[in-house]
């Protein structure tokens, strides 16, 4: 969405948020393209644990569905609250949390548009994704804090509407639909004759942004593994490959120079043969 609105000169991914939000005079310098690289200078979710799991400060409106996605990221970018964590922009990685908002917000302030309509404009009505959505799980998880699995059946008539979705981890889609996505970034930027992206974008998004632009790493709080980190894809320096885990389970990866994808999906209790795989043409 946000390569989108760059490439059609509504949105420069690369300019300040504070051009068309104008709450962000606390963080002149933060960029849409920092913010989907963890890179923003905000705190993450594992910069301090205890700020990042409390439900009273103003970083928690992201997992509050009767808020606007606006109002989310106003609280964000001026509550005093983070101040003992806030760093420069590009000069840490911090992996998540309310930076992702922050992007959100700025790609509905200079389109005029709602997220939900940027996505259906720029991503699944160009792809013809029937299923793909954003909403807001956190109100359907019992303890926010011990990152349960969302009691989601599976019909998004039963979500409650939200006006701020969860733009790090809010999505829901089937594997056929997923697997279109992972295509397009395979086939040049294209769902079947529709060219979405231009492979220039795809690059762009693809790249290991963390090591170009201030020498960083993305250490993996899992295993502790220093990785390199595009727009919104952990990237693998020895391979090459890219991937990008899902707080719930699902993991999709994509090898670039061999042209093919795959993607995991774990359900609660356990996975029922439910991987998918997509290959580009010719793989």
């Amino acid at each position: 969405v946000l390569m989108g609105l760059h490439e059609d000169g509504i949105l420069d991914v690369d300019a300040p948020v504070a051009d068309h939000l104008d709450y962000a005079s606390d963080h002149p310098g933060i960029t849409a393209a920092q913010a989907v690289s963890n890179s923003s200078g905000l705190p993450g979710w594992f910069t301090d644990f205890g700020f990042s799991m409390s439900t009273t400060n103003d970083y928690a409106c992201q997992g509050d569905h009767t808020v606007s996605l606006q109002a989310c990221a106003e609280a964000i970018l001026t509550t005093p609250d983070d101040d003992h964590l806030v760093v420069a922009p590009d000069t840490e990685f911090h992996y998540g949390f309310g930076q992702w908002q922050v992007a959100g917000a700025v790609a509905e302030a200079a389109s005029g548009k709602s997220w939900a309509e940027l996505v259906d404009e720029y991503l699944a009505g160009p792809c013809g994704l029937e299923t793909l959505a954003f909403a807001n799980f956190n109100y359907l998880v019992e303890d926010p804090t011990n990152w349960g699995y969302p009691p989601f059946d599976g019909d998004p008539a039963g979500l409650e509407a939200t006006d701020n979705p969860a733009i790090e981890g809010g999505v829901y889609t089937t594997v056929g639909d997923f697997a279109t996505f992972l295509l397009m970034h395979l086939r040049d930027g294209r769902c079947g004759d529709t060219q979405v992206l231009s492979p220039e974008s795809l690059a762009y998004m693809h790249r290991d942004r963390v090591a170009e632009v201030y020498e960083g790493d993305a250490v993996d709080v899992l295993t502790g593994v220093a990785q390199g980190y595009g727009m919104g894809w952990w990237v693998d320096r020895d391979t090459g490959r890219i991937t990008s885990l899902g707080a719930f389970g699902a993991m999709p990866w994509l090898d670039l120079d061999d042209d093919y994808g795959a993607y995991l999906v774990l359900e609660p209790g356990g996975c029922r043969g439910c991987a998918g795989r997509v290959a580009a043409p010719g793989a």
